[in-house]
């Protein structure tokens, strides 16, 4: 798979993805472990492939662009 996350996307996701992740220490009962849906723009950002982005043809990444 090719990268099509870019620099600036990377760096929303990141926070995203703790500020989600975080509700796994903030929230109690069961509905705290829907904060490990912050893993998902975690792994997107340390990979640079969305796949999501793959199948709708959104390329963030300058680098690769066309």
């Amino acid at each position: 798979m090719n990268i099509n996350v870019g620099s600036i996307d990377r760096t929303v996701r990141v926070m995203l993805g703790v500020g989600i992740l975080s509700a796994v220490f903030w929230v109690d009962g069961q509905a705290r472990w829907f904060g490990l849906i912050g893993l998902v723009p975690l792994l997107t950002a340390a990979f640079g492939v969305c796949p999501l982005y793959s199948v709708l043809g959104i390329n963030t990444c300058p680098a690769t662009s066309k």
